[in-house]
């Protein structure tokens, strides 16, 4: 059987508060035929908004060109506030592959965007994650040090483009990488050092859990601790709950709920229920869902 080519796109959009804006945005991609346009989110705080696309590599790249180039007309950085660190209008664009399709085909997409951006829009790129062209850029967090007010004083060479920010987009980040979880935990209080303390504990960088990053911010009068598990199978959702929950403890404090933030992967689910609830063999095909569609 012929495998279909799927690649998943998850652009990342300096924009959480104006909703005409996130919607011109979302709609830009759901005028290319064959591209689905699977979640949209955004928040306030943060002022950042995220949308999760699929499709075949061709159609999902034309519908992010789309989408780019309505951002980069409606978000003027100058004026941008949020929790959220970010350099650009545009702020980050990941390419992931699906299936029929390989993680080098992905970082080909990136690089191809990436010129397209800097040749046609004058937006400085920079590759990230697989498809880096250095060490200290493979880790998002690096590329974004200083943020847009950082690096409008001090540019760092980019990829492709000018070697200065655009005046009202700032600067991009593109890549390829494997399914990130987006997944975010409030704390019950205001207090977001409390936030800042166990995010310190817990990221993998700082030696704690691995596959984690994480940052604290103030979110609805919430202390959060908002994270990416750039990879579930070696720290999963439940797993970095528990380590929050036990750090939070020793601070005298409790976890108000916590949030999904974006699609994912029903592997991580499945791989939650063995580890919480010791399912012991249990398997995707399991789920009555996943044989229906089969």
């Amino acid at each position: 059987m012929k495998i279909q080519k799927l690649i998943e796109c998850v652009p990342n959009f300096s924009e959480g508060r104006r909703k005409s804006v996130i919607n011109k945005i979302t709609n830009a991609a759901k005028k290319i035929k064959g591209v689905k346009v699977l979640d949209s989110e955004w928040n306030a705080d943060h002022n950042r908004s995220l949308m999760t696309l699929v499709g075949e590599p061709e159609k999902v790249y034309k519908a992010v060109w789309e989408m780019i180039k309505v951002a980069v007309k409606q978000i003027d950085m100058r004026t941008h506030k949020g929790e959220h660190p970010r350099i650009g209008a545009v702020d980050v664009v990941p390419f992931v592959p699906v299936s029929g399709v390989t993680i080098n085909e992905c970082v080909k997409l990136a690089e191809r965007l990436g010129k397209q951006v800097a040749k046609e829009l004058k937006i400085p790129v920079f590759l990230y994650e697989a498809a880096a062209t250095s060490p200290d850029r493979i880790n998002l967090a690096e590329v974004r040090k200083g943020e847009f007010e950082g690096m409008v004083k001090e540019m760092r060479k980019p990829d492709f483009g000018p070697a200065k920010m655009h005046p009202t987009a700032g600067a991009m980040v593109i890549g390829a990488r494997k399914y990130l979880v987006a997944y975010n935990v409030n704390l019950d209080t205001g207090d977001v050092q409390v936030a800042k303390d166990i995010s310190n504990v817990i990221r993998e960088k700082n030696g704690g859990l691995p596959g984690i990053k994480a940052l604290g911010f103030a979110v609805d009068g919430k202390a959060q601790i908002s994270m990416n598990l750039v990879d579930f199978e070696k720290t999963n959702m439940d797993e970095v709950y528990r380590a929050i929950e036990a750090e939070a403890v020793k601070r005298g404090v409790g976890i108000y709920n916590s949030e999904i933030y974006g699609m994912v992967p029903l592997e991580s689910l499945v791989r939650m229920t063995k580890t919480s609830l010791k399912a012991v063999n249990f398997k995707s095909e399991q789920v009555l869902e996943t044989r229906i569609y089969e």
